[in-house]
């Protein structure tokens, strides 16, 4: 399938499409990023979904909660894609790509488009091209986006450059849950939702909700907030409730943004974002080449050895590797 077949299949909807794009852009090979390249500028610039990102512990019910919640926007008439993010190996690079047997009712919904896709120890809770796999979900007429982050963690926060509205998800019963959560994370969230919220867990949910209402109420005002945003409120993914007062709440967030101008504002600052981080990340693409993993374990046994210090050894290799980039 030729580019422009595949952008007008992409652009129609057909989910096959979306999935082959994905894959392309996903793809390390030379010719499948220029193909890439290609086909992501010819895109309709026009289209937008809400773009909504998921951070989670691990064991917080991040699955059960998109399942859940993805299936109660495509019963409105809504179109769902899920891209979630799983962790991959540090030793094999491998990942296990198990989310879509997780959310089996919401994988068999023709308005829903599910994708796993491995992190490749892409720092940030997202993979190396989520980006781009949005903006792909966008094109083919997708209502929502639902990015599934790797887990909490302080890097995590770059999620919040490449959605609308970031989301914390929370457990009830897990410690000093305060303490449990970085900072840095709790500061870009939009809403808190802590999920359990049912059984013998929901008096628990409901001392922990009012403890995160309260944290919230001490952090620093942000002009890109409404009136009483960020919020804390508590859902049950396995009851189904609370997820449409959830999805209300994120609908009045946006609706604000949107009219006051911040919409428009953050979407345009994500850009500059993505742009310096993909001159980043071209600048440090000589290191996994041929040559550069050669000159890498050159020095290192010259380090090793002590006959050189790392810094003077790091001098050598980025001046090499620059004499051959030129």
């Amino acid at each position: 399938m030729n580019t422009e077949d595949l952008k007008s299949r992409l652009v129609a909807g057909e989910r096959r499409a979306l999935a082959r794009a994905i894959t392309l852009v996903e793809s390390g090979r030379a010719d499948h990023r220029a193909q890439a390249l290609d086909l992501l500028e010819a895109l309709p610039k026009d289209r937008q979904a809400v773009r909504i990102a998921l951070s989670g512990t691990p064991g917080v019910g991040k699955s059960t909660f998109i399942e859940s919640f993805g299936s109660m926007l495509t019963e409105r008439g809504l179109r769902v894609a899920v891209l979630a993010i799983d962790p991959s190996s540090a030793r094999t690079g491998g990942s296990i790509l198990g989310d879509k047997t997780r959310m089996d009712r919401l994988a068999r919904d023709p308005n829903a488009f599910i994708r796993p896709s491995p992190s490749q120890s892409h720092l940030g809770g997202v993979g190396r091209r989520t980006r781009e796999a949005v903006s792909l979900c966008e094109a083919a007429g997708f209502d929502v986006v639902l990015i599934e982050t790797v887990g909490v963690g302080q890097s995590e926060t770059v999620a919040a450059q490449l959605s609308d509205v970031f989301v914390l998800l929370l457990a009830p019963a897990g410690g000093d849950e305060l303490q449990g959560v970085k900072r840095g994370i709790m500061e870009m969230a939009d809403l808190i939702l802590v999920n359990k919220a049912d059984g013998d867990l929901k008096p628990v949910a409901m001392r922990t909700c009012a403890d995160y209402a309260g944290a919230l109420r001490l952090l620093r005002k942000r002009p890109q907030d409404p009136q009483d945003y960020p919020q804390a409120m508590m859902v049950s993914a396995l009851d189904q409730s609370g997820l449409e007062t959830a999805w209300d709440a994120m609908q009045t967030l946006v609706a604000w943004r949107r009219s006051e101008g911040h919409w428009d504002h953050a979407r345009a600052a994500q850009a500059r974002y993505w742009l310096a981080e993909d001159v980043r990340q071209g600048l440090l693409a000589p290191l996994d080449s041929p040559e550069g993993r050669r000159l890498l374990d050159e020095m290192g046994a010259r380090v090793a050895a002590a006959q050189t210090t790392p810094t003077a050894a790091a001098q050598l290799v980025l001046a090499q590797l620059h004499g051959s980039a030129t």
